[in-house]
């Protein structure tokens, strides 16, 4: 079966959207070959006949127990045991002969095990009955030619037999690979997320994701209120009153002073007033680039930091911008609450994922659900980034973020 797209699921990830990149959630690289999706096509009407017999035996058997409310749940026990052990066998063929790998975690409903059953049972039976019409076909084809040779069918006859075995051979062989591709939809649906389910998803995870976004952005305008209130114009404020005392000094002396210490004054506003607009946004990410940002975070850290940065190629801004606030907020976060004597920094793009790890030998003990790594969890989640926070007690304190720039 040229093309059988028994081989699709291969392909295409039967896992969630947070399971990405994982054999055993997503996909084999490599599809079987023909013979063997071949056998398991064939294997596959076999194991479509036991579930007939099966909802026939059940129906017979325990069908006036289906009916009574009393007896039903006891009846239906027993049909879903044997429907269990029959989608497992499905799965285990699925996974054996076309090579699909489903999500181990992923468990289907009664309900969607049923109508997999069901639907499994009429596809493996037409299958079979197809199978057997291109069998027979092939006798029919065998029994033409040899009447072709040994002159007793008319060349007009024979023409007329070779059209219409064309015909139906075609009509045999897309009728066998619409339903290899419907046993792979449908084994997708059962054992995996269906599609709706991961839009479902999707959609859940995107909303989510815009809720943190804007809470993250409401707070980081508190903070940046915070600073400048609480510390850039605390600062303006005692540099007017120095400068009004040198006004009023009765001596040069006494306002050489104070103008010495005005000077002082402005010079720390200037130092706050830079680290806050750093917080806010770095010019030097857009001028320098990420490497150079990163390169002056370690200038204005408190302590020791070390940065490895193994990035070959360029990087969208927002991986960039995501990189860098990563780095900063926990590089400030380690050197304010966790006692660390020195962080080490790692920055590198393997294929089209960005990873940022942050080290530090602090305390430990820093807690995830937190406001400032909710913040950077959100920013990194609306890049449909992942982060990771392990931070047992007595350290060290790991935070990595894994970043897609496709």
């Amino acid at each position: 079966m040229k093309g059988d797209p028994g081989g699709e699921a291969t392909r295409r990830p039967t896992g969630s959207p947070g399971d990405r990149g994982h054999p055993a959630d997503g996909a084999v690289t490599q599809a079987p070959s023909w013979p063997r999706r071949s056998l398991g096509v064939l294997i596959g009407c076999l194991t479509a006949l036991f579930g007939a017999l099966h909802f026939l035996a059940v129906g017979i058997v325990l069908g006036p127990f289906l009916l009574w409310p009393r007896s039903r749940p006891g009846a239906l026990d027993v049909l879903m045991a044997g429907a269990r052990r029959l989608t497992g066998l499905e799965r285990n063929r699925r996974s054996v002969f076309f090579g699909d790998r489903f999500p181990e975690h992923y468990k289907a409903s009664d309900q969607k095990l049923l109508r997999y059953l069901a639907v499994r049972c009429y596809t493996g039976l037409l299958c079979a009955v197809v199978i057997g019409l291109l069998g027979f076909g092939g006798v029919l084809a065998g029994l033409t030619a040899n009447g072709a040779i040994r002159g007793t069918l008319g060349w007009g006859q024979f023409l007329t037999q070779v059209l219409l075995g064309g015909v139906l051979l075609f009509l045999d062989l897309q009728g066998l690979y619409s339903l290899a591709a419907l046993d792979t939809r449908i084994a997708r649906e059962c054992f995996g997320p269906s599609e709706r389910e991961l839009l479902r998803h999707r959609v859940d995870e995107l909303s989510t994701s815009r809720a943190a976004v804007v809470q993250a952005v409401d707070a980081e305008r508190r903070r940046i209120e915070r600073d400048l209130h609480d510390g850039v114009q605390q600062r303006l404020v005692a540099l007017g009153m120095l400068l009004g005392r040198a006004r009023r000094g009765r001596t040069p002396e006494q306002a050489s002073a104070l103008l010495l210490q005005a000077h002082q004054e402005s010079q720390a506003v200037l130092t706050e007033l830079r680290e806050v607009t750093w917080r806010v946004y770095p010019s030097a990410l857009d001028s320098l680039g990420l490497q150079e940002a990163l390169g002056g975070v370690a200038e204005r850290c408190s302590i020791p930091l070390r940065t490895r940065f193994e990035v070959g190629a360029a990087l969208p801004k927002p991986v960039e911008t995501a990189a860098y606030f990563v780095v900063s907020e926990s590089v400030t976060n380690a050197a304010k609450h966790s006692s660390a004597s020195a962080v080490s920094v790692r920055v590198t793009l393997d294929g089209t994922l960005l990873t940022v790890r942050v080290e530090d030998d602090g305390a430990g003990g820093a807690d995830p659900a937190g406001s400032g790594l909710t913040g950077l969890r959100s920013r990194v989640a609306a890049l449909d980034g992942v982060l990771h926070v392990d931070s047992p007690l007595g350290g060290p304190t790991t935070i990595t973020a894994e970043i897609p720039c496709a």
